[in-house]
């Protein structure tokens, strides 16, 4: 059963349908993995085993991941009949909502659903920290951290808890884990995954739902299940020309690739580790044949990127806390969540209605100049995942606001842009520092090309094929 559980989603889906294991004991040794394990790394913040084990039986004999156990973030990915907190002490439960609809479709593909996990109040910053719940620990070193705001989805699956977990990136939020944590983390085009019923859109299109996963295949098979747009969603993203898990394998073709290892804004620190980790990816892509040449969009370098993409996440936050105070009848009082998000609403509350159409429109024109590089021939940007290293737990104080939002700040500065512009990403695990502990590298696409980003992922895969020793 330990093999079964190092396999990726789709080679326990195919076990189960070859008879070699029931869906059942399946799903009793994840919960096993996760009642050993998870007592030092804190990945799972809700538990519903005996729930999931009840639903099995109703699970449809073809469904194509039936019986795979799966972990929901505790952030989005509501599940109606479970508590929802978003990482905060201020409760948000919503027994009554329904289920969203990228749960429905995976429940309607078969998975089992295990339980929620962990993530910082509101998905604000990029470690997994919360007050209400404690720090998740990374499974490579528990005295680091796993990222955020995926942090506890992350652990759960490099730690071989679950093959993978739901996840959702407003500013890294799905890449930095899976960097931390020596996974792929696809941060799918804008609008790939609808948000509803809950919501049309998540920080102003910044957020997008998706997955971290062990393997390239999971992760174009698991977003084929969430994708499509809904009635009443406020827009949709262009369609693919078929189905992601079919590009997997599939020859790229030779590809034009820029690639960064130092910051164009020139602002943020270099690591050795980034470096190397950039460096080696672009002579392995160039060994395959790629043409990989230094140099990125020059709209990357604006100063005034942090500035416009930091007050348009700090209005969210607020409009979240507003919401919640709403839900339970009563204003949410600044001392009632965490000092970095009282921060964010004290800003955004000193902002007007036309501050905030302003920001975002400076992001509009952002976009149109990011989106030039790639519009000029350019196929892929090779960058750091993060854009420092590994840190400990802690490393983001609470204590040091200043210090907290200027780490921050660099650890996103490869990320968040392409949150801005809505563009596919992907984090994979292709290099370790000297401590043994995950360095990713970031492959960036065109708009609507996740097709191009998984092609390229799984031709890097094959080459240097990925190890999980925190699964065994």
């Amino acid at each position: 059963m330990e093999e079964l559980l190092r396999q990726d989603a789709a080679g326990q889906a195919q076990a189960v349908r070859d008879g070699l294991v029931s869906a059942r004991e399946l799903a009793e040794a994840a919960i096993a993995r996760i009642e050993a394990l998870d007592g030092e790394l804190n990945a799972v913040v809700h538990r519903r085993f005996e729930r999931a084990l009840a639903e099995i039986d109703t699970i449809p004999a073809r469904a194509p991941f039936r019986g795979v156990p799966i972990l929901l973030k505790d952030l989005g990915w509501r599940q109606a009949g479970e508590p929802y907190h978003a990482g905060s002490r201020v409760s948000d439960e919503r027994a009554d909502a329904p289920d969203g609809y990228g749960v429905v479709r995976l429940r309607e593909a078969g998975f089992v659903v295990l339980g929620r996990t962990n993530t910082p109040e509101f998905g604000s910053t990029i470690t997994t920290e919360p007050v209400a719940f404690g720090a998740t620990r990374n499974p490579y070193d528990p005295a680091y951290s796993a990222g955020g705001s995926s942090g506890g989805s992350a652990a759960a699956v490099a730690a071989g808890m679950v093959a993978l977990a739901t996840a959702s990136d407003g500013g890294g939020s799905i890449r930095i884990p899976a960097s931390l944590c020596g996974l792929v983390g696809l941060k799918p085009t804008r609008a790939r995954v609808s948000l509803g019923p809950a919501l049309g859109e998540g920080w102003n299109g910044f957020s997008c739902p998706g997955f971290v996963t062990r393997t390239v295949r999971d992760s174009a098979a698991a977003l084929d299940v969430v994708s499509g747009t809904y009635p009443g969603d406020p827009y949709g993203a262009p369609e693919l020309p078929g189905p992601l898990a079919g590009e997997v394998g599939r020859d790229p073709g030779r590809l034009r690739i820029g690639f960064l290892t130092a910051h164009p804004r020139g602002d943020v620190p270099e690591a050795p580790e980034l470096t190397e980790a950039v460096t080696r990816a672009a002579a392995l892509l160039e060994s395959l044949g790629h043409d990989v040449e230094p140099g990125g969009p020059e709209a990357l370098g604006d100063p005034d990127f942090p500035v416009h993409f930091g007050a348009i996440v700090a209005n969210n936050v607020a409009a979240q806390v507003a919401m919640l105070g709403r839900l339970r009848g009563k204003p949410v009082e600044l001392d009632e969540i965490e000092p970095r998000n009282a921060a964010m609403v004290a800003s955004a509350r000193g902002q007007s209605a036309a501050d905030h159409i302003l920001a975002a429109q400076w992001i509009d024109g952002f976009r149109r100049r990011m989106a030039a590089w790639w519009s000029a021939g350019h196929d892929l940007l090779l960058v750091p995942s993060l854009g420092v290293a590994p840190f400990p737990l802690g490393w983001i104080p609470s204590d040091d606001l200043s210090l907290a939002f200027g780490r921050t700040g660099h650890a996103v500065a490869y990320t968040s842009p392409f949150n801005a512009t809505g563009q596919p990403a992907v984090s994979l695990p292709l290099h370790r520092n000297a401590a043994g502990l995950p360095v990713g590298v970031q492959l960036v696409a065109a708009f609507g090309r996740e097709d191009l980003l998984v092609r390229v992922a799984a031709q890097l895969e094959q080459a240097a094929p990925f190890e999980h020793p925190a699964a065994r």
